[in-house]
């Protein structure tokens, strides 16, 4: 069984004991999070549309890796280089119901 679910504005597959990184969620390592937009639920091959309840467990907060934005117009001495890191949460479903 698992369900299609929306959290911080991704869709996911949630199947129990799967993990993703997500972008940065509210709450501490450990605190338990209820998800309330099941888009779709699966259960034996029989596809519903029907509210579901999934649960996940936030296991960290982490950052992405680092891109670099470098902006340049030749002739006219313009340059500019800056940097943005992600803030990002890992998250394991622990119940689809």
């Amino acid at each position: 069984m698992y369900a299609i679910v929306e959290v911080a504005g991704t869709q996911l597959k949630a199947e129990v004991g799967r993990q993703y990184v997500v972008n940065r969620l509210r709450g501490n390592p450990g605190d338990p999070i209820k998800i309330d937009r099941v888009l779709l639920t699966v259960r034996d091959g029989q596809v519903s549309s029907t509210p579901a309840e999934v649960s996940a467990t936030i296991l960290e907060h982490l950052k992405g890796n680092k891109l670099i934005v470098f902006k340049k117009k030749r002739r006219k001495g313009y340059k500019v280089k800056r940097g943005h890191r992600q803030l990002l949460t890992k998250i394991q479903f622990n119940s689809v119901k």
